[in-house]
Protein backbone atom coordinates (compact mmCIF):
# COMPACT_ATOMS: atom_id res chain seq x y z
CA UNK A 1 0.00 0.00 0.00
CA UNK A 2 2.92 2.36 0.77
CA UNK A 3 4.43 1.70 -2.64
CA UNK A 4 1.09 2.31 -4.31
CA UNK A 5 0.97 5.74 -2.61
CA UNK A 6 4.26 6.70 -4.23
CA UNK A 7 4.00 9.83 -6.43
CA UNK A 8 3.92 9.23 -10.18
CA UNK A 9 4.79 11.16 -13.29
CA UNK A 10 1.73 12.88 -14.74
CA UNK A 11 2.28 11.04 -18.02
CA UNK A 12 4.78 8.73 -19.73
CA UNK A 13 5.89 11.76 -21.77
CA UNK A 14 7.05 13.50 -18.60
CA UNK A 15 9.21 10.51 -17.74
CA UNK A 16 10.73 10.38 -21.24
CA UNK A 17 11.46 14.11 -21.15
CA UNK A 18 13.05 13.77 -17.71
CA UNK A 19 15.34 11.00 -19.03
CA UNK A 20 16.16 13.02 -22.16
CA UNK A 21 16.90 16.13 -20.09
CA UNK A 22 19.17 14.08 -17.84
CA UNK A 23 20.97 12.05 -20.53
CA UNK A 24 21.39 14.84 -23.09
CA UNK A 25 23.96 17.05 -21.43
CA UNK A 26 27.11 19.04 -21.97
CA UNK A 27 29.04 16.02 -23.24
CA UNK A 28 26.80 15.87 -26.32
CA UNK A 29 28.01 19.37 -27.20
CA UNK A 30 31.63 19.40 -26.06
CA UNK A 31 32.80 15.75 -26.02
CA UNK A 32 31.19 13.87 -28.92
CA UNK A 33 32.30 16.38 -31.63
CA UNK A 34 35.84 16.13 -30.26
CA UNK A 35 35.77 12.33 -30.55
CA UNK A 36 34.49 12.56 -34.12
CA UNK A 37 37.31 14.94 -34.92
CA UNK A 38 39.92 12.69 -33.31
CA UNK A 39 38.73 9.34 -34.63
CA UNK A 40 37.98 9.60 -38.30
CA UNK A 41 34.98 11.90 -38.66
CA UNK A 42 31.97 9.93 -39.91
CA UNK A 43 33.90 6.69 -39.47
CA UNK A 44 33.62 7.09 -35.68
CA UNK A 45 29.86 6.58 -35.97
CA UNK A 46 30.39 2.89 -36.79
CA UNK A 47 31.93 1.86 -33.43
CA UNK A 48 29.71 4.41 -31.68
CA UNK A 49 26.45 2.79 -32.81
CA UNK A 50 27.80 -0.73 -32.28
CA UNK A 51 28.58 0.18 -28.67
CA UNK A 52 25.15 1.76 -28.34
CA UNK A 53 23.57 -1.59 -29.27
CA UNK A 54 25.78 -3.88 -27.17
CA UNK A 55 26.27 -1.67 -24.13
CA UNK A 56 24.18 1.50 -23.98
CA UNK A 57 20.61 0.40 -24.66
CA UNK A 58 20.73 -2.92 -22.70
CA UNK A 59 22.13 -1.32 -19.54
CA UNK A 60 19.75 1.64 -19.83
CA UNK A 61 16.84 -0.83 -20.18
CA UNK A 62 18.07 -2.80 -17.14
CA UNK A 63 18.21 0.23 -14.82
CA UNK A 64 14.74 1.40 -15.87
CA UNK A 65 13.35 -2.08 -15.24
CA UNK A 66 14.88 -2.26 -11.76
CA UNK A 67 13.50 1.12 -10.72
CA UNK A 68 10.01 0.48 -12.08
CA UNK A 69 9.79 -2.99 -10.54
CA UNK A 70 11.04 -2.08 -7.07
CA UNK A 71 9.51 1.44 -7.00
CA UNK A 72 12.37 2.57 -4.79
CA UNK A 73 15.52 4.66 -5.11
CA UNK A 74 18.87 3.00 -5.72
CA UNK A 75 19.57 2.02 -2.09
CA UNK A 76 16.11 0.54 -1.50
CA UNK A 77 15.99 -1.17 -4.92
CA UNK A 78 19.28 -3.02 -4.50
CA UNK A 79 18.51 -3.87 -0.88
CA UNK A 80 15.21 -5.38 -2.06
CA UNK A 81 17.12 -7.52 -4.57
CA UNK A 82 19.49 -8.68 -1.85
CA UNK A 83 20.13 -7.29 1.65
CA UNK A 84 23.84 -7.64 0.93
CA UNK A 85 23.66 -5.33 -2.11
CA UNK A 86 22.48 -2.15 -0.43
CA UNK A 87 26.06 -0.92 -0.77
CA UNK A 88 25.65 -0.79 -4.56
CA UNK A 89 22.85 1.74 -4.17
CA UNK A 90 24.82 3.63 -1.54
CA UNK A 91 27.80 3.78 -3.92
CA UNK A 92 25.53 5.29 -6.59
CA UNK A 93 24.31 7.94 -4.14
CA UNK A 94 27.86 8.83 -3.06
CA UNK A 95 28.98 9.06 -6.69
CA UNK A 96 26.04 11.34 -7.54
CA UNK A 97 26.82 13.46 -4.48
CA UNK A 98 30.42 13.71 -5.62
CA UNK A 99 29.25 14.89 -9.05
CA UNK A 100 26.78 17.39 -7.59
CA UNK A 101 29.53 19.08 -5.60
CA UNK A 102 31.18 20.44 -8.75
CA UNK A 103 28.75 20.10 -11.67
CA UNK A 104 26.89 23.31 -10.91
CA UNK A 105 30.07 25.36 -11.30
CA UNK A 106 29.70 24.80 -15.06
CA UNK A 107 26.20 26.25 -14.84
CA UNK A 108 27.67 29.16 -12.85
CA UNK A 109 30.11 29.83 -15.72
CA UNK A 110 27.17 29.77 -18.15
CA UNK A 111 25.32 32.32 -16.01
CA UNK A 112 28.44 34.49 -15.87
CA UNK A 113 28.77 34.51 -19.67
CA UNK A 114 25.02 35.00 -20.10
CA UNK A 115 24.98 38.08 -17.87
CA UNK A 116 28.01 39.52 -19.70
CA UNK A 117 26.32 38.99 -23.06
CA UNK A 118 24.06 42.03 -22.55
CA UNK A 119 26.70 44.55 -23.57
CA UNK A 120 27.24 46.63 -26.70
CA UNK A 121 30.60 44.90 -27.21
CA UNK A 122 31.07 41.37 -25.90
CA UNK A 123 33.81 41.52 -23.23
CA UNK A 124 35.63 38.51 -24.71
CA UNK A 125 35.76 40.14 -28.16
CA UNK A 126 38.50 42.66 -27.33
CA UNK A 127 41.31 42.96 -24.81
CA UNK A 128 40.71 45.39 -21.94
CA UNK A 129 42.94 48.46 -21.60
CA UNK A 130 45.67 48.44 -18.94
CA UNK A 131 45.68 50.65 -15.85
CA UNK A 132 47.67 53.39 -17.62
CA UNK A 133 45.14 53.37 -20.47
CA UNK A 134 47.98 53.25 -22.99
CA UNK A 135 47.63 49.74 -24.41
CA UNK A 136 45.75 46.45 -23.99
CA UNK A 137 46.61 44.32 -20.96
CA UNK A 138 49.77 42.38 -21.75
CA UNK A 139 48.44 39.02 -20.54
CA UNK A 140 45.48 39.33 -22.91
CA UNK A 141 47.72 40.28 -25.86
CA UNK A 142 49.88 37.22 -25.29
CA UNK A 143 46.88 34.93 -25.33
CA UNK A 144 43.60 36.03 -26.94
CA UNK A 145 40.56 38.01 -25.72
CA UNK A 146 38.44 34.84 -25.39
CA UNK A 147 41.11 32.98 -23.41
CA UNK A 148 41.80 36.00 -21.22
CA UNK A 149 38.13 36.46 -20.40
CA UNK A 150 37.71 32.81 -19.43
CA UNK A 151 40.90 32.28 -17.45
CA UNK A 152 41.33 35.73 -15.93
CA UNK A 153 37.91 37.44 -15.80
CA UNK A 154 35.76 34.33 -15.26
CA UNK A 155 38.06 32.13 -13.20
CA UNK A 156 40.77 34.58 -12.08
CA UNK A 157 42.85 31.44 -12.17
CA UNK A 158 45.99 30.98 -10.08
CA UNK A 159 49.29 29.75 -11.50
CA UNK A 160 49.27 26.51 -9.47
CA UNK A 161 46.81 24.37 -7.55
CA UNK A 162 48.62 25.18 -4.29
CA UNK A 163 48.03 28.92 -4.71
CA UNK A 164 44.66 30.03 -3.37
CA UNK A 165 43.61 33.65 -3.69
CA UNK A 166 40.19 33.39 -2.12
CA UNK A 167 36.66 33.15 -3.52
CA UNK A 168 35.71 34.89 -6.77
CA UNK A 169 32.68 36.89 -5.62
CA UNK A 170 30.96 36.99 -9.01
CA UNK A 171 31.37 33.26 -9.50
CA UNK A 172 30.15 32.56 -5.96
CA UNK A 173 26.96 34.55 -6.60
CA UNK A 174 26.36 32.72 -9.89
CA UNK A 175 27.02 29.42 -8.09
CA UNK A 176 24.47 30.37 -5.42
CA UNK A 177 21.94 31.21 -8.14
CA UNK A 178 22.39 27.82 -9.81
CA UNK A 179 21.73 26.02 -6.52
CA UNK A 180 18.64 28.12 -5.80
CA UNK A 181 17.26 27.19 -9.23
CA UNK A 182 18.15 23.52 -8.67
CA UNK A 183 16.34 23.53 -5.32
CA UNK A 184 13.21 25.13 -6.79
CA UNK A 185 13.16 22.49 -9.55
CA UNK A 186 13.32 19.49 -7.19
CA UNK A 187 11.63 20.83 -4.06
CA UNK A 188 8.34 19.02 -4.72
CA UNK A 189 9.81 15.91 -6.28
CA UNK A 190 8.35 14.70 -9.56
CA UNK A 191 5.53 17.24 -9.31
CA UNK A 192 8.01 20.12 -9.81
CA UNK A 193 10.65 18.26 -11.82
CA UNK A 194 8.00 16.96 -14.22
CA UNK A 195 6.99 20.51 -15.11
CA UNK A 196 10.54 21.81 -15.49
CA UNK A 197 11.67 19.09 -17.93
CA UNK A 198 9.17 20.23 -20.55
CA UNK A 199 11.43 23.26 -20.95
CA UNK A 200 14.91 21.88 -20.14
CA UNK A 201 14.45 18.93 -22.50
CA UNK A 202 13.02 20.81 -25.48
CA UNK A 203 14.40 24.35 -25.60
CA UNK A 204 18.03 23.26 -26.25
CA UNK A 205 16.78 21.65 -29.48
CA UNK A 206 15.19 24.94 -30.50
CA UNK A 207 18.52 26.72 -29.98
CA UNK A 208 20.46 23.96 -31.76
CA UNK A 209 18.09 24.17 -34.72
CA UNK A 210 18.47 27.96 -34.86
CA UNK A 211 22.24 27.54 -34.69
CA UNK A 212 22.09 24.89 -37.40
CA UNK A 213 20.36 27.30 -39.77
CA UNK A 214 22.70 30.14 -38.80
CA UNK A 215 25.73 27.86 -38.96
CA UNK A 216 25.11 26.84 -42.55
CA UNK A 217 24.89 30.49 -43.58
CA UNK A 218 28.34 31.24 -42.16
CA UNK A 219 31.30 31.61 -44.47
CA UNK A 220 33.25 28.34 -44.59
CA UNK A 221 30.74 26.29 -42.57
CA UNK A 222 30.55 23.68 -45.32
CA UNK A 223 34.29 23.01 -44.89
CA UNK A 224 33.69 21.89 -41.31
CA UNK A 225 30.67 19.71 -42.12
CA UNK A 226 32.55 18.04 -45.01
CA UNK A 227 35.43 17.36 -42.63
CA UNK A 228 33.07 15.69 -40.15
CA UNK A 229 31.40 13.41 -42.67
CA UNK A 230 34.59 12.44 -44.52
CA UNK A 231 35.34 9.06 -42.92
CA UNK A 232 38.89 7.97 -42.15
CA UNK A 233 38.30 4.25 -42.06
CA UNK A 234 41.85 3.45 -40.91
CA UNK A 235 40.77 4.65 -37.44
CA UNK A 236 38.57 1.55 -37.11
CA UNK A 237 41.76 -0.47 -36.61
CA UNK A 238 42.69 1.71 -33.64
CA UNK A 239 41.57 0.11 -30.32
CA UNK A 240 41.36 3.54 -28.68
CA UNK A 241 38.60 4.48 -31.12
CA UNK A 242 36.44 1.61 -29.87
CA UNK A 243 37.29 2.28 -26.22
CA UNK A 244 36.33 5.95 -26.58
CA UNK A 245 33.10 5.02 -28.37
CA UNK A 246 32.17 2.65 -25.52
CA UNK A 247 32.98 5.14 -22.77
CA UNK A 248 31.15 7.97 -24.54
CA UNK A 249 27.99 5.82 -24.70
CA UNK A 250 28.40 4.75 -21.07
CA UNK A 251 28.84 8.20 -19.55
CA UNK A 252 26.49 10.02 -21.92
CA UNK A 253 23.51 7.88 -20.89
CA UNK A 254 24.26 8.51 -17.20
CA UNK A 255 24.49 4.86 -16.17
CA UNK A 256 25.38 3.93 -12.60
CA UNK A 257 24.46 7.20 -10.87
CA UNK A 258 21.09 5.89 -9.69
CA UNK A 259 19.24 8.67 -11.53
CA UNK A 260 17.54 6.32 -13.98
CA UNK A 261 16.45 3.99 -11.17
CA UNK A 262 15.07 6.99 -9.26
CA UNK A 263 13.21 8.39 -12.27
CA UNK A 264 11.66 5.05 -13.26
CA UNK A 265 10.59 4.36 -9.67
CA UNK A 266 7.91 7.04 -10.17
CA UNK A 267 6.41 5.24 -13.20
CA UNK A 268 3.14 3.37 -13.28
CA UNK A 269 3.85 -0.33 -12.70
CA UNK A 270 2.82 -1.35 -16.22
CA UNK A 271 4.54 1.51 -18.03
CA UNK A 272 6.27 0.42 -21.27
CA UNK A 273 9.84 1.23 -20.24
CA UNK A 274 11.28 -1.03 -22.99
CA UNK A 275 10.11 1.32 -25.74
CA UNK A 276 11.15 4.32 -23.67
CA UNK A 277 14.68 2.95 -23.11
CA UNK A 278 15.17 2.55 -26.87
CA UNK A 279 13.62 5.96 -27.58
CA UNK A 280 15.73 7.90 -25.06
CA UNK A 281 18.94 6.13 -26.11
CA UNK A 282 18.35 6.95 -29.77
CA UNK A 283 17.39 10.56 -28.96
CA UNK A 284 20.59 10.92 -26.94
CA UNK A 285 22.78 9.59 -29.75
CA UNK A 286 20.87 11.53 -32.39
CA UNK A 287 21.40 14.71 -30.37
CA UNK A 288 25.14 14.05 -30.28
CA UNK A 289 25.23 13.84 -34.07
CA UNK A 290 22.95 16.87 -34.45
CA UNK A 291 25.13 18.91 -32.07
CA UNK A 292 28.24 17.75 -33.94
CA UNK A 293 26.90 19.05 -37.24
CA UNK A 294 26.28 22.42 -35.60
CA UNK A 295 29.71 22.34 -33.93
CA UNK A 296 31.53 21.42 -37.14
CA UNK A 297 29.72 24.20 -38.99
CA UNK A 298 31.12 26.57 -36.35
CA UNK A 299 34.51 24.84 -36.63
CA UNK A 300 34.43 25.36 -40.39
CA UNK A 301 33.58 29.03 -40.00
CA UNK A 302 36.30 29.63 -37.39
CA UNK A 303 38.91 27.61 -39.31
CA UNK A 304 38.13 29.42 -42.58
CA UNK A 305 38.38 32.84 -40.89
CA UNK A 306 41.74 31.89 -39.33
CA UNK A 307 42.97 30.44 -42.62
CA UNK A 308 42.01 33.55 -44.59
CA UNK A 309 43.51 35.82 -41.93
CA UNK A 310 46.73 33.84 -42.27
CA UNK A 311 46.64 34.27 -46.06
CA UNK A 312 46.04 38.01 -45.67
CA UNK A 313 49.00 38.36 -43.28
CA UNK A 314 51.18 36.45 -45.71
CA UNK A 315 49.97 38.59 -48.62
CA UNK A 316 50.80 41.83 -46.81
CA UNK A 317 54.18 40.45 -45.73
CA UNK A 318 55.09 39.62 -49.34
CA UNK A 319 53.88 42.99 -50.63
CA UNK A 320 55.91 44.90 -48.05
CA UNK A 321 59.04 42.75 -48.28
CA UNK A 322 59.31 42.81 -52.08
CA UNK A 323 57.74 46.27 -52.70
CA UNK A 324 54.98 44.92 -54.92
CA UNK A 325 51.87 46.77 -56.05
CA UNK A 326 48.79 46.34 -53.84
CA UNK A 327 46.76 44.44 -56.44
CA UNK A 328 49.61 42.13 -57.47
CA UNK A 329 48.83 39.42 -54.91
CA UNK A 330 45.35 38.34 -53.87
CA UNK A 331 43.99 35.59 -51.65
CA UNK A 332 43.74 33.15 -54.54
CA UNK A 333 47.34 33.35 -55.75
CA UNK A 334 49.31 33.73 -52.50
CA UNK A 335 50.89 30.28 -52.80
CA UNK A 336 51.82 30.86 -56.45
CA UNK A 337 53.64 34.06 -55.50
CA UNK A 338 55.40 32.31 -52.63
CA UNK A 339 56.86 29.79 -55.08
CA UNK A 340 57.70 32.50 -57.63
CA UNK A 341 59.42 34.82 -55.15
CA UNK A 342 61.26 31.95 -53.50
CA UNK A 343 62.69 30.96 -56.89
CA UNK A 344 63.50 34.55 -57.92
CA UNK A 345 64.85 36.01 -54.64
CA UNK A 346 65.93 32.99 -52.57
CA UNK A 347 68.15 34.88 -50.09
CA UNK A 348 65.64 37.64 -49.40
CA UNK A 349 62.78 35.15 -49.20
CA UNK A 350 64.70 32.97 -46.75
CA UNK A 351 64.56 35.77 -44.18
CA UNK A 352 60.77 35.59 -44.04
CA UNK A 353 60.34 31.89 -44.88
CA UNK A 354 59.25 30.92 -41.37
CA UNK A 355 56.33 33.35 -41.56
CA UNK A 356 54.99 32.29 -44.95
CA UNK A 357 53.48 29.23 -46.56
CA UNK A 358 52.19 27.70 -43.33
CA UNK A 359 48.51 28.47 -43.85
CA UNK A 360 46.64 25.16 -43.98
CA UNK A 361 42.86 24.84 -43.75
CA UNK A 362 43.06 21.09 -43.14
CA UNK A 363 45.28 21.56 -40.11
CA UNK A 364 42.97 24.25 -38.81
CA UNK A 365 40.04 21.85 -39.01
CA UNK A 366 42.06 19.08 -37.34
CA UNK A 367 42.75 21.17 -34.22
CA UNK A 368 40.71 19.23 -31.67
CA UNK A 369 39.33 20.92 -28.56
CA UNK A 370 36.95 19.54 -25.93
CA UNK A 371 35.40 20.45 -22.60
CA UNK A 372 35.34 24.04 -21.34
CA UNK A 373 37.92 24.96 -23.99
CA UNK A 374 35.34 24.22 -26.67
CA UNK A 375 32.24 25.48 -24.87
CA UNK A 376 33.63 28.72 -23.43
CA UNK A 377 36.58 29.61 -25.70
CA UNK A 378 36.16 28.24 -29.22
CA UNK A 379 32.41 28.87 -29.41
CA UNK A 380 32.81 32.30 -27.80
CA UNK A 381 35.46 33.26 -30.33
CA UNK A 382 33.25 32.15 -33.20
CA UNK A 383 30.30 34.10 -31.78
CA UNK A 384 32.33 37.33 -31.76
CA UNK A 385 32.74 37.03 -35.54
CA UNK A 386 28.97 36.78 -36.15
CA UNK A 387 26.68 39.73 -36.83
CA UNK A 388 24.38 40.40 -33.85
CA UNK A 389 26.86 38.51 -31.69
CA UNK A 390 25.02 39.44 -28.47
CA UNK A 391 21.90 37.60 -29.66
CA UNK A 392 23.82 34.45 -30.56
CA UNK A 393 25.71 34.61 -27.28
CA UNK A 394 22.51 34.82 -25.22
CA UNK A 395 20.94 31.89 -27.09
CA UNK A 396 24.06 29.77 -26.81
CA UNK A 397 24.60 30.22 -23.08
CA UNK A 398 20.91 29.72 -22.30
CA UNK A 399 21.20 26.40 -24.15
CA UNK A 400 24.32 25.43 -22.14
CA UNK A 401 22.56 26.42 -18.95
CA UNK A 402 19.48 24.31 -19.69
CA UNK A 403 21.61 21.30 -20.63
CA UNK A 404 23.46 21.63 -17.34
CA UNK A 405 20.33 22.16 -15.25
CA UNK A 406 18.62 19.18 -16.87
CA UNK A 407 21.51 16.91 -15.94
CA UNK A 408 21.63 18.35 -12.42
CA UNK A 409 17.97 17.45 -11.88
CA UNK A 410 18.81 13.80 -12.51
CA UNK A 411 21.89 13.89 -10.29
CA UNK A 412 20.14 15.52 -7.35
CA UNK A 413 17.11 13.23 -7.73
CA UNK A 414 19.47 10.24 -7.46
CA UNK A 415 20.43 11.50 -3.98
CA UNK A 416 17.07 12.69 -2.70
CA UNK A 417 14.89 9.75 -3.81
CA UNK A 418 16.72 7.00 -1.82
CA UNK A 419 16.74 9.25 1.26
CA UNK A 420 13.01 9.96 0.88
CA UNK A 421 12.43 6.21 0.90
CA UNK A 422 13.48 6.40 4.56
CA UNK A 423 10.49 8.74 5.16
CA UNK A 424 12.54 11.93 5.33
CA UNK A 425 10.61 15.18 4.78
CA UNK A 426 10.86 16.20 1.13
CA UNK A 427 11.16 19.99 1.51
CA UNK A 428 13.68 19.79 4.34
CA UNK A 429 15.70 17.02 2.68
CA UNK A 430 15.98 18.76 -0.71
CA UNK A 431 17.05 21.98 0.96
CA UNK A 432 19.60 20.22 3.15
CA UNK A 433 21.20 18.37 0.23
CA UNK A 434 21.36 21.53 -1.91
CA UNK A 435 22.82 23.58 0.96
CA UNK A 436 25.41 20.90 1.69
CA UNK A 437 26.56 20.77 -1.95
CA UNK A 438 26.54 24.57 -2.19
CA UNK A 439 28.80 25.05 0.82
CA UNK A 440 31.28 22.36 -0.17
CA UNK A 441 31.19 23.48 -3.80
CA UNK A 442 32.27 27.03 -2.97
CA UNK A 443 35.84 25.75 -3.19
CA UNK A 444 35.41 25.57 -6.96
CA UNK A 445 34.86 29.34 -7.08
CA UNK A 446 38.31 30.08 -5.68
CA UNK A 447 41.28 30.99 -7.88
CA UNK A 448 42.52 27.40 -7.84
CA UNK A 449 38.98 26.03 -8.18
CA UNK A 450 39.36 25.16 -11.86
CA UNK A 451 42.21 22.76 -11.06
CA UNK A 452 40.07 21.07 -8.41
CA UNK A 453 37.21 20.94 -10.91
CA UNK A 454 39.50 19.11 -13.33
CA UNK A 455 40.53 16.59 -10.67
CA UNK A 456 36.94 15.92 -9.59
CA UNK A 457 35.64 15.73 -13.14
CA UNK A 458 38.32 13.39 -14.44
CA UNK A 459 39.07 11.22 -11.42
CA UNK A 460 35.99 11.49 -9.23
CA UNK A 461 33.63 8.92 -10.68
CA UNK A 462 35.21 7.15 -13.67
CA UNK A 463 36.35 3.95 -11.98
CA UNK A 464 33.49 3.85 -9.51
CA UNK A 465 30.80 4.13 -12.20
CA UNK A 466 32.29 1.32 -14.25
CA UNK A 467 32.54 -0.83 -11.15
CA UNK A 468 28.99 -0.01 -10.00
CA UNK A 469 27.40 -0.88 -13.35
CA UNK A 470 29.51 -4.03 -13.64
CA UNK A 471 28.25 -5.19 -10.22
CA UNK A 472 24.68 -4.25 -11.25
CA UNK A 473 24.65 -6.35 -14.42
CA UNK A 474 26.39 -9.31 -12.73
CA UNK A 475 23.92 -9.11 -9.84
CA UNK A 476 20.87 -9.08 -12.11
CA UNK A 477 22.16 -11.86 -14.36
CA UNK A 478 23.75 -14.24 -11.85
CA UNK A 479 22.62 -13.39 -8.29
CA UNK A 480 19.06 -12.20 -8.70
CA UNK A 481 18.87 -14.52 -11.72
CA UNK A 482 18.10 -13.78 -15.35
CA UNK A 483 15.03 -16.06 -15.27
CA UNK A 484 13.59 -14.21 -12.31
CA UNK A 485 14.36 -10.88 -13.97
CA UNK A 486 12.55 -12.08 -17.10
CA UNK A 487 9.46 -12.87 -15.04
CA UNK A 488 9.53 -9.43 -13.44
CA UNK A 489 9.63 -7.81 -16.87
CA UNK A 490 6.82 -10.05 -18.09
CA UNK A 491 4.77 -9.03 -15.05
CA UNK A 492 5.21 -5.35 -15.95
CA UNK A 493 5.10 -5.47 -19.77
CA UNK A 494 3.08 -8.58 -20.50
CA UNK A 495 5.92 -10.24 -22.40
CA UNK A 496 9.42 -11.49 -21.69
CA UNK A 497 12.54 -9.79 -23.09
CA UNK A 498 13.78 -11.40 -26.30
CA UNK A 499 17.09 -13.19 -26.84
CA UNK A 500 18.95 -9.98 -27.71
CA UNK A 501 18.46 -8.44 -24.26
CA UNK A 502 19.36 -11.68 -22.46
CA UNK A 503 22.58 -12.20 -24.42
CA UNK A 504 23.65 -8.62 -23.73
CA UNK A 505 22.95 -8.85 -19.98
CA UNK A 506 24.44 -12.28 -19.45
CA UNK A 507 27.57 -12.08 -21.61
CA UNK A 508 28.36 -9.15 -23.91
CA UNK A 509 27.77 -6.15 -21.62
CA UNK A 510 29.62 -7.62 -18.59
CA UNK A 511 32.60 -8.57 -20.77
CA UNK A 512 32.70 -5.11 -22.32
CA UNK A 513 32.57 -3.44 -18.89
CA UNK A 514 35.41 -5.66 -17.66
CA UNK A 515 37.50 -4.67 -20.71
CA UNK A 516 36.80 -0.96 -20.05
CA UNK A 517 37.62 -1.35 -16.37
CA UNK A 518 40.92 -3.13 -17.08
CA UNK A 519 41.76 -0.58 -19.79
CA UNK A 520 41.40 2.32 -17.38
CA UNK A 521 43.43 0.64 -14.65
CA UNK A 522 46.24 -0.18 -17.10
CA UNK A 523 46.06 3.28 -18.64
CA UNK A 524 46.29 4.86 -15.20
CA UNK A 525 49.27 2.71 -14.15
CA UNK A 526 51.11 3.14 -17.45
CA UNK A 527 50.47 6.87 -17.51
CA UNK A 528 53.35 7.62 -15.15
CA UNK A 529 53.33 10.68 -12.91
CA UNK A 530 50.04 12.51 -13.48
CA UNK A 531 50.30 16.11 -14.68
CA UNK A 532 47.92 18.99 -15.13
CA UNK A 533 47.99 22.20 -17.15
CA UNK A 534 48.16 25.54 -15.38
CA UNK A 535 47.83 29.13 -16.52
CA UNK A 536 51.13 31.00 -16.01
CA UNK A 537 50.45 34.73 -15.84
CA UNK A 538 53.98 36.03 -15.40
CA UNK A 539 56.16 33.74 -17.51
CA UNK A 540 53.94 32.45 -20.26
CA UNK A 541 56.10 30.36 -22.58
CA UNK A 542 53.53 30.33 -25.36
CA UNK A 543 54.12 28.44 -28.58
CA UNK A 544 52.91 30.00 -31.78
CA UNK A 545 50.87 28.03 -34.28
CA UNK A 546 52.89 28.43 -37.48
CA UNK A 547 49.88 27.86 -39.70
CA UNK A 548 48.05 30.92 -38.47
CA UNK A 549 50.65 32.79 -36.41
CA UNK A 550 48.27 32.64 -33.44
CA UNK A 551 47.99 30.76 -30.18
CA UNK A 552 46.09 27.49 -30.27
CA UNK A 553 43.74 26.37 -27.51
CA UNK A 554 45.71 24.89 -24.60
CA UNK A 555 48.95 26.72 -25.41
CA UNK A 556 48.21 29.27 -22.72
CA UNK A 557 49.04 26.58 -20.18
CA UNK A 558 52.23 25.49 -18.51
CA UNK A 559 52.52 21.80 -17.60
CA UNK A 560 52.04 20.87 -13.96
CA UNK A 561 51.45 17.50 -12.31
CA UNK A 562 48.06 15.92 -13.06
CA UNK A 563 46.77 14.94 -16.48
CA UNK A 564 43.34 13.29 -16.24
CA UNK A 565 42.55 10.00 -17.97
CA UNK A 566 38.90 10.69 -18.67
CA UNK A 567 36.07 13.16 -18.22
CA UNK A 568 32.85 12.18 -16.47
CA UNK A 569 30.76 15.19 -17.54
CA UNK A 570 29.19 13.56 -20.58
Amino acid sequence: MEKDARPNWDSPMQFVLACVSYAVGLGNVWRFPYLCQMHGGGGFLIPYFIMLLVEGVPLFYMELAIGQKMRLGSIGAWTAISPYLGGVGLASVVTSLYLCLYYNIINAWSFWYLFHSFQSVLPWAVCPINANRTAPIEECERASPTQYFFYRETLNISSTIEENGGIHTGQALCFLLTWVITYLCVVRGVQSTGKVVYFTATFPYVVLFIYLIRGFTLHGAVNGVKYMFTPKMDQLANPTTWINAATQIFFSLGLGFGSLIAFSSYNQYNNNFERQAITVSLINSGTSIFASIVTFAIYGFKATINYENCLERTRILLLNTFNLAEDTINMDNVFEWIEKLNATYPEQFNEIANDTGNCDLEKELATAVEGPGLAFIVYSEAITNMPLSQLWSVLYFIMLLLLGVGSMLGNITAIITPLQDFKAASLFLAGLVCLFCLLLGLGFTTTSGNYWFTIFNDYGATFSLLFIVLIEVITVSYIYGIKRFEKDIEDMLGHRPNWYWKIMWVAISPLLLIVLFVFYIVNYIMGGTPTYQAWDKEEVSFKTDKQTNRLTEGQTYADRHLTPPRSVVE
